[in-house]
């Protein structure tokens, strides 16, 4: 999780502008002044400095020239925040050393974008953080029906002496319209499914970890994939001959009726969730989201990027990050540097609509 420092003295602009970065995944320290940011700086050593211009003690000119004489923070990405639209005053932070200016009232879209921009810029100097996992899966009943006959001893000859394929984070597993051979089981790692329109906009279909099979719908249909696998992190699968599992499908007869009415209750489930989103409103989308993704881990806080869960909600993460910030002011989440937690869920369930 990326670091942010924000200097601000303005005490509303200031947790207003935290509450968007934590919810947009950002592990957020603020400070009221120059002189308590700089302290802060020398000890948290953050990603990227969000600083006022105009403070009491010490401006955002005399934080930034501090910063950069500081062999351990000379560099780091630093964006003024400022209510002065003079050019001498532009050029003077950017001669100092800022990568860029946003002016006040800003657009939160602009500041992440911002944000976005200056840390991919940096992030070839600096050794990647070891990916963090994420511990959540589209539960479904088919998918527990498989681990199920995994658990009774069908499919365990499947993957008993299978030597395991590692595949990095964000690779195809598998595109749209391929053609089904094989079944997988993830033994490590997290996959996504996905389907993307014209536009390049993604909208997940189901997210998997470790125990999980996917890839099944399609190999029992005998059609070509209606979605594309990627995985999250780095991950091990294990591929399952398509030829295999229809022998045991084919041959339990107990396995296949199972199969077949589970398979009808999964067609019916994705119905309702076209209703869902075609006429709930996006608060109301947000909250059934935030609550599934709860149910399926109730002691762990909701560790997916913002990025990841507008996709499976089907909206921006502009207009996501803003609906999560009302659920916080409303006391329906907390944010954590672990992630989402909904700390009242019934009251998510009847108060939104």
């Amino acid at each position: 999780m990326k670091t942010i420092l924000l200097i601000e003295d303005n005490e509303i602009i200031r947790e207003n502008t935290a509450d968007i970065l934590e919810l947009a995944g950002y592990e957020v320290h603020v400070a009221e002044n120059g002189k308590v940011g700089v302290e802060k700086a020398l000890a948290v050593k953050p990603d990227l400095v969000i600083c006022d211009i105009m403070m009491p003690v010490l401006d955002g000119y005399g934080v930034l020239q501090i910063l950069n004489k500081n062999p351990e923070l000379a560099g780091t990405p630093f964006i003024f925040l400022t209510a002065k639209t003079e050019r001498t005053d532009l050029r003077k932070g950017m001669d100092l050393g800022a990568d860029d200016y946003l002016m006040k009232p800003f657009d939160e879209s602009d500041l992440l974008r911002s944000i976005e921009v200056r840390l991919n810029r940096i992030s070839h100097l600096k050794p990647p953080a070891n990916p963090v996992p994420v511990p959540l899966v589209q539960e479904d009943n088919l998918n527990r029906f498989l681990q199920e006959t995994y658990h009774e001893g069908k499919f365990q000859s499947f993957t008993t002496d299978r030597k395991p394929h590692v595949i990095p984070k964000k690779q195809y597993v598998y595109l749209e319209g391929d053609e089904p051979i094989r079944l997988f089981y993830l033994k490590s790692g997290q996959v996504k499914t996905v389907r993307t329109n014209g536009d390049g906009k993604e909208f997940i279909t189901g997210l998997y970890h470790p125990g999980d099979f996917f890839g099944y719908l399609s190999l029992f249909m005998h059609t070509d994939y209606t979605d594309s696998a990627v995985t999250i992190v780095d991950s091990e699968l294990i591929y399952i001959p398509k030829a295999d599992f229809l022998k045991v499908i084919s041959d339990d007869l107990e396995v296949s009726l199972k199969f077949i009415k589970l398979m009808s209750s999964r067609v019916s489930d994705h119905e309702k969730k076209l209703l869902g989103m075609a006429y709930n409103s996006l608060r109301r989308r947000v909250a059934d989201t935030l609550l599934l993704l709860q149910a399926q881990q109730p002691e762990k806080a909701i560790q997916l990027s913002r990025e990841n869960l507008a996709a499976m909600i089907g909206t921006t993460s502009e207009s996501l990050i803003r609906t999560l910030s009302e659920f916080k002011h409303d006391g329906f989440i907390e944010v954590t540097p672990q992630g989402f937690r909904v700390v009242q869920p019934d009251k998510l369930r009847i108060n939104v609509r």
